[in-house]
């Protein structure tokens, strides 16, 4: 087998280099010879992976979307001529995400297999998305998604797989070996990037109408920016926020319920690796109503589809499931079982098959 050369822009610690994470310790665990090109300056998912040769990307992120979108053209710009260098006809390149596109170019170019990984379809604005995916339908010799909804909303090429995100093994292990606490208070938990798209403003909105519970915030971001975000807002004492964790265990463990509240308007999600999570500790799930995340929740039995503009609704599910012991029970088994599908070892296999066909 060829070297596999994998590309991922920001490395923190959200669902899509936490992916790439896996299917690089997959190949390598098979003694495929793996490159990783990805930005420095952060920790995440990607950092430190044994047996992985790293190249670091220039790319800084910026709250200014003209300066964001100016450094973006730039990093492409240099990762293309960086991979022209590096890259030989054999490799195979496997990028991760649409936004990658500099290396689609350098590969095409150079005569590669290109592999692309494709977690999104939210792409704003509408000018950009149709500039990335379609430089990804003229370079992709084959597209792996990660739910059926996304692999028929964004067909790239004929030659295309269906990959499920999937729990990694110590995880579900470790979710396994976790017992209840008896006689906890009620936490209502979420796990996102700090973006108003995924619903913060919501989950504030249902924490302030629902006193009688806990409810814990846990983002993708520095204590500095969630500052600056509810700068001027009066939060409720029982509303908990957490900035980025590297171990969310303690989270699921104490948490009763989880939600994912991204407005189906604006950001429709293609999967949800922390509703995933969140199952395997047996928590029902509260999730849009649209999207990949739905081939994870079956309405009314393992949690509900609820648009996350109508915070009363979802109050009204949230006390529905802790007044009612026995069907909290049930829903909570049904989440269980339902995480159970999305085994490392299906992932693993799959992984393997799609570089090697």
């Amino acid at each position: 087998m060829n070297r596999i050369i994998a590309i991922h822009l920001l490395n923190d610690y959200s669902g899509s280099p936490k992916v790439l994470m896996q299917l690089l310790k997959t190949w390598t665990g098979k003694n495929i010879e793996a490159h990783l090109f990805t930005s420095g300056g952060s920790k995440g998912f990607l950092s430190d992976l044994p047996k992985v040769t790293r190249h670091l990307i220039w790319y800084r992120f910026s709250q200014n979307p003209l300066i964001r979108i100016c450094n973006f053209f730039i990093s492409q710009l240099l990762l293309m001529i960086k991979l022209l260098i590096f890259l030989n006809r054999e490799d195979t390149v496997y990028i991760n995400t649409v936004l990658p596109f500099g290396a689609a170019v350098a590969g095409k170019l150079r005569g590669c297999k290109i592999i692309y990984h494709i977690h999104e379809t939210s792409v704003k604005p509408r000018i950009l998305k149709n500039f990335l995916f379609g430089i990804a339908r003229l370079t992709a010799s084959k597209g792996i998604f990660v739910s059926d909804y996304l692999m028929k909303k964004e067909p790239l090429v004929k030659n295309q797989v269906l990959l499920y995100n999937v729990l990694e093994r110590e995880f579900a292990e470790k979710a396994d070996q976790s017992t209840d606490i008896m006689g906890k208070q009620p936490v209502i938990l979420m796990i996102c990037s700090l973006k108003s798209y995924k619903g913060v403003d919501e989950f504030v909105k249902l924490a302030e109408i629902n006193s009688t519970y806990i409810f814990k915030l846990v983002l993708n971001a520095s204590q500095k920016d969630i500052d600056a975000y509810f700068k001027g807002k009066i939060l409720p004492d029982h509303l908990k926020i957490y900035p980025t964790q590297t171990d969310t265990h303690s989270f699921y463990r104490e948490a009763s319920i989880i939600v994912n509240l991204s407005r189906p308007d604006e950001w429709v999600e293609t999967f949800g690796l922390t509703i995933l999570e969140g199952m395997r500790y047996r928590l029902p799930a509260i999730v849009p109503p649209v999207g990949g995340i739905t081939e994870l929740v079956s309405d009314n039995k393992n949690g509900f589809l609820i648009n996350s503009a109508d915070v009363y609704e979802l109050s009204g599910k949230i006390h529905y499931l802790m007044c009612n012991e026995d069907i909290y029970q049930s829903f909570s088994e049904s989440a269980y079982q339902k995480s159970l599908e999305f085994s490392e070892t299906y992932f693993e296999e799959t992984c393997i098959q799609m570089i090697s066909i």
